[in-house]
């Protein structure tokens, strides 16, 4: 057995706890990313745009400061679980890409946006 299975089971309830709260931070984002483009489909700008925006650009800040990495992955590999956050819902080979297709989904939740405002009647 090597070390890191040998955390996973030493710590099974860290590793409950850590995968909890990186669920919780992905469900939080995925309702900005729906608040965005929400506000962009009704032309409304509201408070929950501005939390929406400041939740992502939070987000963007951390993984560029992480060096494109979330440091609750790397939370996660402290405590000995080696599966990433998004392979636990997806292939290995589309969850490697999840913050480049995030990002895209993002930058067009906000051209969504951007058109509502513009087109507004």
């Amino acid at each position: 057995m090597n070390q890191t299975s040998k955390n996973v089971e030493d710590n099974p309830r860290i590793t409950v706890v850590v995968r909890s709260i990186h669920t919780l931070v992905a469900l939080a984002l995925i309702a900005s990313i729906a608040v965005v483009y929400y506000s962009g489909i009704t032309k409304t700008v509201d408070i929950w745009f501005y939390l929406a925006t400041g939740a992502l650009f939070i987000e963007g800040a951390v993984i560029i400061l992480n060096k494109g990495g979330c440091p609750l992955s790397y939370l996660q590999r402290k405590y000995g679980d080696d599966k990433a956050f998004f392979e636990l819902f997806m292939p290995k080979h589309i969850a490697k890409h999840m913050f480049k297709i995030s990002s895209v989904v993002i930058a067009i939740a906000y051209v969504v946006f951007l058109l509502g405002l513009l087109y507004q009647k």
